[in-house]
């Protein structure tokens, strides 16, 4: 049974930071894609963060570049995203996705909210 459990979201200060975590199960990890996506009450599910199979390469949306980082441990099966100098703006449900395109293949987590308020 395939499972993506996104772990570390709740309520920050701004300026604060979080490290969220997206553990994964039933299926080969480290032949996915992975990424984090983003969506705050009334908008589009935007991507945030995105990890290629091995980890050799990342690109991240403009707004957040320079402040989020996102990384894996193929060895523990886990996807990470870690958020700095957080906005209000970043507050909305983080999900955790993995992709693989031949043949393709998308799984998605249950989403966890990050709330960024003072």
């Amino acid at each position: 049974q395939v499972q993506l459990v996104e772990s570390g979201g709740g309520l920050v200060q701004p300026g604060g930071s979080l490290r969220l975590s997206c553990a994964a199960s039933g299926f080969m990890f480290s032949s996915y894609s992975m990424s984090w996506y983003r969506q705050a009450p009334g908008k589009e599910r935007e991507l945030v963060a995105a990890i290629s199979n091995t980890g050799s390469s990342t690109n991240f949306a403009d707004s957040v570049k320079g402040r989020f980082t996102i990384s894996r441990d193929n060895a523990k099966n886990t996807v990470y995203l870690q958020m700095n100098s957080l906005k209000p703006e970043d507050t909305a449900v983080y999900y955790c996705n993995a992709k693989r395109y031949y043949p393709t293949t998308v799984y998605w987590g249950q989403g966890t909210q990050v709330t960024v308020s003072s």
